[in-house]
């Protein structure tokens, strides 16, 4: 793996640059989310010095010291503070904590969650772009919907006001052949197509965030908007 950020984010953007030109799409098309909850609040502050905005943590007890040093309002998408993403599972009791602070979610996957987003949000007077996570895999140990759950699901989330459904995410098995997880990543997009040819909500749900540092270069051939790096972009800091 190349040894400084600079190498690391040059060799992230060549392979996507190489999987754009495979699948004759525009690099436009993909935004990149650098996942800082491996490396230290200097690491995550020359991130995003280095351009890359939109920074993903999965736990807010790890991420409320960056949070705190580097945003430390209701974040806003400007140039001047990072983007926040919150990729993991997330408790409900959690989400007072966490809503108003992470711009996006990537984790909406029962209605118990939905109604907690919801509620906090209200109370802010913000509306909350969700990614939608679904297992398309069937492992055990990943979360998310069922794939014939996600209609009956987007139905549900018509009456939260508060929550606005942008997009698709899954986690592909970790595969020693990246190429394996295609069918993974090409069954969240045809769910997503199925999505905007039958809509279950009145907002458009166009977005995909799948892919990670493993198997990027697939998810983006296969129609992924939103990619989530952690330690081949970043990398990864011992405890």
């Amino acid at each position: 793996m190349a040894s400084t950020l600079e190498e690391r984010i040059q060799l992230v953007e060549e392979r996507i640059k190489n999987a754009c030109e495979r699948s004759g799409r525009s690099r436009n098309e993909i935004q990149i989310i650098a996942v800082t909850k491996y490396v230290s609040l200097d690491t995550t502050k020359a991130v995003f010095e280095k351009g890359l905005r939109h920074l993903g943590e999965n736990r807010w007890q790890v991420a409320q010291a960056k949070w705190e040093a580097i945003s430390g309002s209701i974040v806003q998408e400007t140039d001047e503070q990072p983007i926040w993403h919150f990729i993991g599972s997330l408790q409900t009791n959690k989400v007072k904590d966490v809503i108003g602070k992470f711009t996006y979610m990537h984790s909406l996957d029962r209605l118990s969650l939905a109604e907690a987003i919801d509620k906090r949000a209200s109370q802010l007077g913000i509306v909350v772009p969700c990614f939608i996570q679904v297992n398309v895999s069937g492992e055990d140990s990943k979360q998310g919907l069922e794939p014939e759950q996600l209609f009956p699901f987007v139905e549900q989330l018509k009456r939260f006001t508060s929550i606005k459904p942008i997009g698709l995410m899954t986690m592909a098995p970790y595969e020693a052949e990246p190429e394996q997880t295609r069918t993974v990543f090409r069954a969240l997009r045809e769910l997503r197509d199925e999505l905007q040819q039958r809509p279950a909500h009145p907002h458009t749900i166009t977005h995909l965030s799948m892919g990670m540092s493993n198997d990027f270069d697939v998810a983006i051939e296969e129609g992924a908007t939103w990619i989530r790096l952690g330690t081949i972009l970043v990398g990864k800091e011992e405890e």
